[in-house]
């Protein structure tokens, strides 16, 4: 075929059946290939033909036989004695009001002979030579057949010449509705010619085309095969890890299987000696659901899972029964063998009966004398030895169960350092005081009074803020002007007729000056919009739900109205999922929290800045598509149900139900539209 320049200063002719018909059907050039109009043609040659210019279709008949061509689509649907789907090479576009189509088109859609004729620079369209429908691309699908019936969970795979497609870089399988030739991603991966799993969603059932996509590093489609198939899944839903009279004599880890795309599983636990029920909160239908029974739970048991689609519909696995048989287990927690003892801890046990009363035991190993540190009904016990214990000693718990029985657990050896101990509470390392806060010390003597000091950082000046304070009461410190700067908190506590016993210093800021708290990136009722947007554009580049992304900004953001600034001077960050660090534009100090002697409070840290939203919304996308652990979802990323439940188990969010408040939002606002995809 002649170059560009060769066609633009002779242009080609069009002859059909030897009749030259350019003046009605000028042939244009497009990415240095040939089209013809589609329409006029098949006009001539009598067949009818329908265009459909709001829905973008093109309809031609002839001899029983149809072709379906839409605008900017490969996919073409013949219907003769079946239907059948075939993709094409250039799709049908719009040129100067008129529909115009690759040479290959014409001869696939028409069936007869369309030939370039490089000598005489013509078109040759001969309907006199008839030739039969021919697929433009070697590329078959090998692992699923035209026509099949889709039941379940299908392997995809597709065969692939050495010498087709040699820029292919991606491929993804497709499933479009035959109505429309729109759809979605169903797998999608770099490996080619790999064997993905594609799990059916209820939602799209009934006659569908199955589409195998080659695309090259710009996104640009090269390649590919589509086939009819009729999904017409049968929901079955299978319980794992147990097999039926399994005794149990531990932990037990469950799962669901299920033949299609489930929202989330339940797991219902009945005791057939009591006939209780108890059934779980709403759980991840592609992870282990653990659950440990207690001594007290010995019996018989049957276990199901029920799995709900995106409707909520449920459908529930067969029963499988099982004997529960745990032996007692008793231990003593919340101390490990051979620690050192200097400050408060909290002593608990771990045990599988019900108890009745519970002794908290210090012994001496080397004359096995006890002292009963604290006896109660059930529970933990917090102890801060005092100077009086020193030394090795064992620790031990011992409790009564409903029986009137005793046990005993492990002993449990621990040093003891014999010295007296403050500790202060209410502020932590690096807090920033912008107001009033409640200060309390614990110590392991009998304080007479308490004095709280600040200790000029730079120069080591004490200043006493409160004395004579009684040591079980709380002291409300409310820094005033002249306090601003850094500082060091430090209680005094006074005992024993003028012993002191001092806490440690713990460094703080104190500002006095304006803060500034999250700002709204847009109004409320435009975030949706905005979102949906940057959500589409990374999805076409990324291939990340675009649904997922935008229910993650909704949720992380509250609608844009939260985003981080600068708590001291103002600076927007366009911060939409709250990354540490330093980005384009630097960062901004804001809030987080941390725990310091049991007690939450509030640092500061650096919030990486942006330029604008779109920055933020690249950085989070690179975060997912770069971090090691997000592998896991970059596997299933494309599908929102199974994107949102393997971000979580990849741990990005500790909320439990973290997932189903996407899913929620999804539903919701019908976000599962940005996902739709055409070819």
């Amino acid at each position: 075929m002649p170059g560009p320049e060769a066609l633009a200063t002779n242009e080609p002719r069009l002859l059909l059946d030897g009749q030259n018909i350019t003046a009605i059907a000028e042939p244009a050039i497009q990415d240095d290939k040939i089209l013809v109009p589609i329409c006029a043609i098949a006009e001539k040659l009598g067949a009818e033909v329908n265009w459909n210019k709001e829905e973008g279709t093109v309809y031609i008949e002839k001899d029983n036989t149809s072709v379906l061509l839409r605008i900017d689509s490969h996919l073409v649907s013949y219907q003769k004695d079946e239907k059948t789907y075939i993709l094409s090479d250039v799709p049908p576009m719009i040129i100067n009001e008129r529909i115009y189509v690759s040479l290959n088109l014409v001869r696939n859609s028409l069936g007869i002979e369309a030939d370039w004729d490089a000598d005489n620079n013509s078109i040759l369209i001969d309907s006199s030579k008839p030739v039969d429908i021919e697929p433009f691309f070697d590329i078959k699908i090998s692992s699923v057949n035209s026509g099949q019936v889709i039941t379940g969970r299908t392997d995809l795979q597709i065969e692939l010449p050495n010498e087709e497609a040699t820029n292919a870089v991606e491929i993804k399988y497709l499933l479009l509705d035959p109505n429309t030739a729109k759809g979605t991603v169903i797998a999608r991966g770099n490996q080619l010619t790999s064997k993905y799993s594609w799990i059916p969603n209820l939602q799209e059932s009934g006659e569908r085309v199955l589409v195998a996509a080659l695309y090259d590093s710009d996104g640009r489609f090269i390649a590919g095969d589509s086939i009819p198939v009729y999904v017409a899944v049968i929901p079955e839903v299978s319980l794992t890890g147990l097999t039926q009279d399994q005794i149990i004599t531990g932990t037990v880890s469950i799962g669901a299987d299920t033949n299609f795309v489930a929202s989330y599983v339940k797991y219902e636990i009945t005791n057939l000696d009591n006939n209780k029920v108890t059934v779980s909160s709403e759980y991840d239908p592609y992870g282990p659901y653990t659950w440990t029974p207690m001594m007290y739970d010995n019996g018989s048991y049957a276990f199901k899972v029920i799995a709900y689609d995106s409707n909520n519909q449920a459908y529930e696995s067969q029963t499988i029964n099982a004997k529960i048989n745990v032996p007692r287990k008793f231990s003593l927690s919340g101390v490990s063998n051979g620690a050192t003892i200097d400050k408060p801890i909290t002593l608990s046990y771990s045990l599988n009966f019900y108890i009745s009363q519970t002794e908290y035991v210090l012994r001496d190993p080397k004359t096995g004398k006890e002292e009963i540190l604290a006896q109660i009904p059930y529970g933990s016990y917090k102890w801060f030895p005092g100077p009086k214990y020193s030394g090795t000693k064992e620790l031990l718990v011992r409790v009564k169960d409903t029986r009137g029985v005793v046990h005993e657990s492990n002993k449990v050896s621990v040093n003891l350092t014999g010295t007296p101990k403050l500790f202060l509470e209410g502020v932590g390392p690096k807090q920033v005081l912008t107001g009033p806060v409640k200060l309390k010390v614990i110590s392991n003597v009998a304080l007479d009074k308490v004095n709280y000091v600040l200790i000029n950082a730079t120069t080591g000046e004490k200043k006493v803020v409160a004395s004579n304070q009684k040591p079980q009461a709380e002291y409300t410190f409310t820094p005033i002007q002249g306090d601003e700067g850094s500082w060091k908190v430090q209680a005094e506590g006074i005992y024993s007729s003028g012993k002191k016993v001092l806490s440690e210093e713990i460094p703080v800021t104190v500002y006095l000056g304006k803060t500034y708290s999250a700002t709204p990136v847009i109004e409320k009722d435009k975030f949706l919009g905005l979102a949906s947007e940057l959500a589409r554009d990374s999805w076409e580049k990324t291939g990340m739900s675009a649904a997922l992304q935008t229910a993650q900004a909704i949720l992380e953001t509250g609608w844009g109205q939260s985003v981080p600034v600068d708590k001291y001077n103002g600076k927007i960050s366009y911060n939409l999922f709250g990354i540490k660090g330093s980005a384009t534009a630097g960062s901004v100090i804001s809030n987080t929290w941390e725990v310091y002697n049991g007690v939450s409070f509030r640092v500061d840290a650096e919030f990486r800045a942006y330029n604008n939203v779109n920055e933020s919304w690249a950085d989070h996308k690179s975060l997912l598509l770069e971090k090691e652990r997000y592998e896991p979802f970059r596997e299933v990323m494309h599908d929102s149900t199974l994107g949102a439940w393997a971000i979580r188990r990849a741990g990005y969010a500790t909320d439990p139900q973290y997932p189903i408040k996407l899913m929620r939002l999804i539903k919701q606002y019908n976000l599962h539209e940005l996902d739709k995809i055409g070819i």
